[in-house]
């Protein structure tokens, strides 16, 4: 934490109530964050893993001020079905009949490549409880809520949202005949009622099924993040976060999951939804289809990776955006992202080897001001990227000075100015037809022939490299000299 960090309260936009409030710790000197993780019966999609960037900003911006973390990204591996509402197949189920494996396995799997796409982007490890290791806790759950607030039809335990005030308020979108996004169960007494646990049809046997009070299944997907945020983090903790399409569904029968436990009603104390606040991303917009796990080989890191682009250029590009916006992907969007990285390593570069000095110093203070206003004010890393390369342009400064202010600055940010290089920037893509070695070569063999005016045979080499997809990058202010 630097004086900076400390200069402005830090104000947030709560989804609950719909306005910027400022952050007060239920418990003092610490924050406590829940974030919705994924569901792994498949990889995620670049548009999922924003979510876990801005999650991962919130966290490194809680640090920054000061107080002691603790976060936690829940792991899905059993209960969530092909829709969000109570209808389809279980994905996890699906997906293992799909490749001939256990559901167990399907987890594991897809857990472990979920958590190295985080890695990649710099993510700070968090807590990834999964939701199987708390399914008798969720049992004994629906048991102390049942009698009260739940309902027992021959498909399982269903919740009654009538039963708690404010349902939906966190959506906003309830209406007479309820939610509209949920089709109705037959039995249901409110279209948007919801499961507490599912049993399972008579004459099928699933792989993740347990004993319980309304017969063999398994729990409903809201119920774990109720459970897991209780049991991990205790009622009421700080933050709650996810994605955007959660505010809809989700979030809104956790409350309710919540409010009932804990015997409290209206949502006008936001305590008593189980979290002070509430916080939404936005979604990653792309034009193509391709976002979809349904469109075959859709926008997942390793394609990013595959056609040439560092993680963390992803990473950059989502902070280019406020969290709350819309975010355009495109591959040219991403090369900017990319070009822009580029300059803040070179930048940085001669810094490296500079001791860290005291970062106050006159003529940094304005970016430092600036760069803490911009994070304070809702987490605005737009504005606070372009602090740090006004701090990075500065002139006539000790490079010591310089360095403690990036490095404070690259904290909150993430994207590792001072461990990066440009050789880690220029990643082969997975098709490239020559190696770097090669390149390199080849590039030693066309800087020969200009010096010796031998113009022929260098435009002959840039010719042969451009067919084999290398682009020699004669002039450029970065000082690359080549990209594929």
């Amino acid at each position: 934490m630097t004086d900076a960090a400390n200069d402005k309260p830090l104000r947030l936009f709560n989804s609950l109530n719909r306005q910027l409030e400022e952050f007060v710790p239920v418990h003092p000197g610490e924050a406590r964050v829940y974030s919705c993780g994924p569901t792994v019966y498949n990889y995620q999609h670049i548009g999922n893993m924003r979510a876990y960037v801005f999650a991962d900003t919130l966290g490194r911006v809680l640090q920054w001020k000061g107080y002691k973390l603790t976060h936690i990204i829940n792991i899905t591996d059993v209960g969530h079905l092909t829709s969000d509402a109570d209808e389809g197949e279980d994905k996890m189920e699906k997906m293992a009949a799909r490749e001939n494996k256990s559901a167990w396995d399907i987890a594991k799997f897809y857990q472990e490549d979920f958590e190295r796409d985080l890695a990649r982007l710099n993510v700070q490890p968090k807590q990834h409880p999964r939701a199987t290791e708390y399914v008798e806790a969720m049992i004994a759950w629906g048991e102390r809520i049942a009698d009260k607030h739940c309902y027992e039809l021959d498909s399982g335990l269903y919740f009654d949202v009538s039963t708690v005030d404010d349902y939906g308020r966190l959506a906003r979108a309830v209406t007479d005949d309820g939610e509209g996004r949920i089709d109705t169960v037959e039995g249901k007494r409110n279209a948007a009622d919801f499961a507490i646990w599912r049993k399972t049809p008579a004459g099928e046997t699933r792989q993740m099924e347990w004993n319980s009070p309304w017969g063999r299944g398994a729990p409903g997907w809201h119920l774990e993040c109720s459970v897991m945020g209780e049991a991990l983090l205790g009622f009421p903790f700080d933050i709650h976060t996810g994605g955007i399409d959660h505010r809809e569904i989700h979030h809104p029968n956790e409350i309710a999951q919540n409010q009932a436990y804990c015997c409290t009603n209206g949502l006008d104390d936001a305590r008593n939804s189980g979290a002070r606040i509430w916080m939404h991303n936005n979604f990653l917009v792309e034009r193509s289809g391709k976002m979809s796990k349904s469109a075959g080989e859709f926008l997942r890191l390793q394609l990013l990776v595959d056609k040439g682009y560092h993680p963390l250029a992803y990473r950059l590009m989502c902070l280019q955006a406020h969290y709350r916006s819309e975010l355009e992907f495109s591959w040219e969007g991403l090369q900017a992202a990319l070009t822009r990285l580029k300059r803040m390593v070179m930048a940085v570069e001669r810094l490296k080897d500079e001791a860290a000095g005291n970062p106050s110093h006159p003529k940094l203070a304005p970016m430092r001001e600036k760069f803490a206003s911009a994070i304070s004010d809702d987490l605005n890393t737009a504005v606070a990227l372009v602090a740090l390369e006004e701090a990075l342009a500065v002139k006539k400064i000790d490079g010591g000075v310089k360095r403690a202010v990036i490095e404070d600055m690259d904290a909150v940010l993430g994207l590792r100015l001072f461990t990066l290089s440009r050789t880690d920037l220029r990643i082969r893509p997975a098709d490239a037809q020559i190696t770097e070695a090669e390149i390199e070569a080849e590039l030693l063999r066309r800087k020969e022939a200009r010096a010796a005016k031998d113009f022929a045979t260098s435009d002959a080499i840039r010719n042969s490299l451009a067919d084999k997809g290398v682009e020699v990058m004669d002039g450029d202010p970065l000082g690359w000299e080549w990209r594929l």
